[in-house]
């Protein structure tokens, strides 16, 4: 079978020049196509490319043989965050039926329609609460080459902290431990920062840490994390919050990156390391598992935005990006100083250990062998007449005199 060649597709950058030429929106694109957002913008980020039919179309849009007039897109609330920051709500998002357990649906029925009302990510600043405007064009700026890299860290904490605890908190049901993962992780992007900073997603990069940090099993271990915190005040928020937690911590987090965050089907499933099959069947056995206690969240929409309802309700608030990067140098110096530390220990055993050991062979002692056809001691016995005449004889002579230098003629 010959397979017909792709269409040729300009550069990332060339992609997004020639939708600025033609003053469309990332939305635009999106609807035009039926794909959301987010997948635009990993188009134009260079992390993926389109396939298949989505290609043709899509470079046909670029190239002008197909005509997308602008919209204007109403502002809904704020979701839980998107793949660089809060995700905006999709009343008309259209969601793939689910198939039959015993197969596994293709990942092409489970990718998102278009989403008009998907507004472009806030720029940095102060963390939208649900329900607030939003501007359709306010999309996040690429960070200035002329920022020095305590800026361009802060702006990078300023745009997506606030949207990550509220995520970590929907993983872990706990308040504290969203705040500390959210921090270690951005800890760790300050440590490894230019690394993070030629990453062609930093947000993803953090977001990734900071889930993974948050859904560690070893955390059952501590003593503070061993009595549950108390559950949200609404009725409805706890009994979602209660089922999220009772979901296996995959599916919990599948469940988020793709209803909560937005992330289309590849990019959930290289998130959590999955295949996209096996991706699938989580979002869908998740879905299941949800609807089977809350039936009125059946619907991805409505489930959508009670994530965002529940994420947003707690008023979770991040530390201030300072405070991060010195929390983070201080647990750098540390781990150096301990490293430095046990080197010298190390050192000081090894030369302890050189000086006390011997410098020759010593070859140990054979051990006792029993040896046979020796008479054995005889105690004595008995004197006979003749000795105990002698001593006798003996003991009656003086002691000293002449006697006793010269023998005596018998």
């Amino acid at each position: 079978m010959t397979r017909t060649p792709e269409t040729p597709l300009p550069s990332p950058k060339e992609c997004r020049r020639l939708r600025e030429a033609q003053s469309l929106s990332q939305a635009d694109v999106a609807a035009a196509l039926g794909v959301t957002r987010a997948t635009v913008r990993s188009w134009e980020n260079g992390r993926t490319t389109p396939r298949g039919t989505n290609r043709d179309a899509y470079v046909r849009l670029l190239t002008g043989a197909q005509k997308v007039t602008p919209h204007q897109e109403h502002s809904a609330p704020a979701l839980v965050g998107a793949a660089t920051g809060p995700v905006q709500a999709s009343p008309d998002r259209a969601e793939p039926a689910p198939e039959p357990p015993s197969e596994t649906p293709p990942a092409s029925e489970l990718a998102p329609e278009p989403d008009p009302e998907l507004g472009p990510d806030p720029a940095p600043g102060p963390e939208p609460e649900l329900g607030s405007e939003l501007s359709p064009e306010a999309e996040p700026e690429p960070l200035s080459p002329s920022l020095t890299p305590d800026q361009a860290f802060d702006a990078l904490y300023a745009f997506c902290a606030p949207a990550l605890v509220r995520q970590t908190y929907l993983l872990t049901g706990r308040r504290e431990l969203a705040r500390e993962s959210v921090e270690c992780a951005f800890q760790l992007a300050w440590y490894r920062w230019p690394e993070v900073a030629m990453d062609r997603d930093p947000a993803g990069w953090v977001r990734a840490t900071a889930h993974e940090f948050a859904l560690s099993p070893w955390h059952r271990l501590r003593p503070r994390h061993r009595n549950p915190e108390p559950p949200p005040a609404a009725p409805a928020d706890r009994a979602l919050l209660d089922v999220l937690l009772q979901l296996p911590p995959v599916y919990r987090r599948t469940l988020l990156l793709y209803d909560g965050v937005g992330l289309d089907l590849p990019e959930t499933a290289a998130e959590t390391e999955a295949s996209t099959p096996a991706a699938a069947n989580r979002l869908l056995h998740a879905r299941e598992a949800v609807a089977t206690r809350l039936p009125e969240l059946a619907e991805p929409k409505e489930l959508h935005r009670r994530l965002a309802e529940v994420a947003s309700a707690e008023r979770l608030h991040a530390a201030k990006p300072t405070t991060v990067r010195w929390g983070g140098e201080q647990r750098a110096r540390h781990w150096t100083r301990a490293a430095i530390a046990f080197t010298v220990v190390l050192i000081g055993a090894t030369t302890l250990t050189l000086r006390t050991a011997p410098d020759h062979y010593e070859p140990p002692l054979a051990p006792g062998a029993t040896v046979h056809g020796v008479p054995p001691r005889v105690a004595p016995g008995p004197l006979s007449a003749e000795q105990l005449a002698l001593r006798a004889k003996l003991k009656g002579e003086t002691v000293s005199g002449p006697e006793r230098l010269v023998p005596e003629a018998g």
